[in-house]
């Protein structure tokens, strides 16, 4: 059997801390359950990240970054309405695909507001830039459109709420969403944005 380098290892740690995190959120995910994902002890889990606010952040960025590589790719060479569709398309794909994407947002957010609560203020200054850098993703294939921006990440806010309560495609809650294309399709979870 080939040992994992250190590297090899904390890429385990990322990915198994999505699962995890997705789950169960910050406050009611153990680095045991972690470490028991990725096979490893909790003494070793330790030397690859400081501790549980370390892994929850690399977890974090490794979302917002998976978003932003997600939108670069289906938007290159695109503009306008082509790149605004596009990247709908591949976000929609994405939580269908991996579900867990979108339950670790909806973690990151809840984790965010409770440490800001809490008076520390390092997982919303990570995330937040990661947004700015989503944000700046998403504008320039929008062609620099502040509006067009601000209603893409709007729409994909509320895609990520109606998704997480378990509206399915179809709904008459999700016509709103592309109203272009007409209500009778019952499509509209399928064409919506993400943020």
């Amino acid at each position: 059997m080939v040992r994992m380098s250190a590297e090899e290892r904390r890429e385990s740690v990322v990915r198994a801390a999505i699962e995890e995190f997705s789950r169960c959120g910050y406050y009611g995910t153990s680095t045991e359950a972690i470490a028991k994902r990725v096979g490893v002890s909790q003494p070793y889990l330790f030397r690859l990240f400081p501790g549980k606010k370390a892994i929850f952040l690399a977890a974090a960025e490794r979302c917002l970054r998976d978003m932003r590589r997600h939108f670069e790719q289906a938007s290159e060479g695109l503009h306008g309405e082509e790149a605004l569709h596009a990247m709908a398309d591949a976000y929609t794909r994405l939580i269908a695909e991996q579900p867990q994407r979108l339950q670790m947002q909806l973690q990151i957010y809840v984790t965010v507001a409770a440490a800001e609560a809490a008076g520390d203020h390092r997982f919303g200054e990570m995330v937040r830039k990661g947004w700015m850098e989503l944000w700046d993703t998403v504008h320039l294939p929008l062609g620099g459109d502040v509006g067009r921006t601000t209603s893409f990440m709007a729409s994909g806010m509320l895609i990520n709420t109606l998704a997480a309560m378990g509206f399915p495609p179809g709904h008459r809650v999700w016509e709103g969403l592309c109203p272009d294309e007409g209500a009778d399709q019952g499509e509209g979870a399928q064409e919506a944005p993400e943020a």
